[in-house]
């Protein structure tokens, strides 16, 4: 690959993550202090972005694999994106907010394979150079919560009522148009299906993966997969929130940290991998959620804040050792017929189905502790996600038969 090639891509990927990292993370801490909306608000705002991984794949499947260079729908809907970010940036009450938040998280949600397909157009060996092209993605996403707590100070307490935290908007929305304009001067990548040729809804969402789930131990995963995506909701909604509202300083930054252990625990998986098992790895990435939530529970931003650390630190565990290793164990039960409506039907059962289900419990169950207009029961917030992660944990540990599981070097690359 060439040097302004590269060049290219890792841009892209930069701008990319910085764009959802920039909002994203502190979205709940907005929502809530900014447009006093309800946890159930709160949830119906989050669930967008499993709406936009639901529409994602027929975006991609019936149009940007049929008509269009990817380069191009990817400018498209970034400049559209930047005029809803500043949509999002002047709304002042959640029923302005939402069909926004909905539209928008309905166009980027497929921008997230859109750059995954011009990179790999552009490489020659994808498993070696992906990752490096990647990780610059991720390198964005936590510049994003570095800027927002340690440059421009908008998550300060002082800063939060003020209403500084509906910057992180209008931040999303110049470097969207950034990407939007960039994404034209992107190496080109044609349409992958011929205009003529018929594209089956089954084919788009994986169902023909459906197939697989008469093993009883993949259809366990699968399961388990929708279930472990509730204390995952939790995550994504409160914890911005949660440490603001206990008085941790610049909690954005310090979410940063899950981001850097998710890189280094995605390095250690192949070796523990190899070492344990598929079962061992995925019960460990199970048992991390409930551990963290249950030092969300008992820690606090004096003398135990470490504990509140730690349980940030655990992020990489509880994405890489489940997600990213379900992924792997997927692509190698599925062979090369079902590889990626196998993929495409786990993306829909957890990032659709399952934070759908996450998003909503989680807004139930914080309305339900909440104690005053400004102050939670967080203990108790915390606790339930963390005995649903434990029953999982325990259910896969008891029914999951490893004995004739293989991972194989070849799977390991992906």
């Amino acid at each position: 690959m060439k040097l302004t090639t590269r060049l290219q891509l890792s841009t892209m990927m930069f701008l990319e993550f910085f764009i959802w990292g920039s909002w994203f993370v502190t979205l709940g801490t907005f929502l809530f202090n900014n447009l006093h909306a309800s946890g159930v608000q709160i949830g119906s705002v989050f669930s967008t972005q499993s709406w936009g991984a639901i529409v994602a794949p027929f975006i991609i499947g019936l149009i940007a694999d049929r008509y269009f260079n990817a380069e191009k729908i990817l400018a498209i809907l970034h400049l559209v994106g930047a005029a809803l970010m500043y949509k999002l940036y002047s709304a002042t009450d959640i029923s302005v907010f939402y069909p926004f938040i909905l539209v928008y998280m309905i166009l980027y949600m497929p921008t997230l394979a859109l750059v995954n397909s011009i990179s790999f157009n552009q490489m020659a060996d994808p498993e070696k150079e992906f990752s490096s092209i990647r990780v610059w993605g991720t390198i964005g996403w936590i510049v994003a919560g570095l800027l927002i707590s340690y440059v421009f100070l908008w998550d300060a307490e002082s800063a939060v009522k003020g209403g500084m935290m509906r910057n992180t908007f209008l931040m999303a929305s110049i470097v969207s148009l950034i990407l939007g304009l960039f994404s034209f001067t992107l190496p080109k990548t044609p349409p992958k299906v011929g205009k003529g040729t018929k594209v089956k809804v089954a084919d788009i969402i994986g169902l023909d993966a459906l197939k697989l789930l008469k093993d009883k131990n993949f259809a366990l995963f699968f399961i388990a997969s929708i279930l472990i995506c509730i204390p995952l909701a939790f995550y994504y909604q409160n914890a911005n929130p949660f440490l603001s509202n206990i008085g941790v300083n610049n909690p954005t930054g310090k979410m940063t940290i899950g981001q850097i252990s998710e890189v280094l625990f995605l390095l250690m998986l192949p070796v523990f991998f190899k070492k344990f098992g598929f079962k061992k790895t995925i019960l460990a990435g199970m048992l991390a959620w409930a551990i963290r939530y249950a030092l969300f529970a008992y820690g606090n931003a004096g003398e135990l804040s470490f504990m509140l650390i730690i349980g940030i630190a655990l992020h990489g565990v509880c994405y890489d050792f489940f997600f990213v290793a379900g992924q792997i164990y997927t692509n190698a039960k599925a062979g090369i017929k079902y590889k990626s409506a196998a993929q495409g039907l786990i993306t829909l059962a957890t990032y659709g189905i399952g934070m759908l289900i996450g998003f909503k419990i989680a807004g139930l169950i914080t309305d339900a502790y909440k104690i005053s207009d400004a102050d939670f029961n967080w203990k108790m917030v915390w606790i339930i996600p963390s005995g649903i992660a434990f029953v999982v944990f325990l259910l896969f540990a008891i029914f999951f038969n490893d004995r004739n599981e293989k991972i194989t070097e070849q799977n390991l690359n992906l």
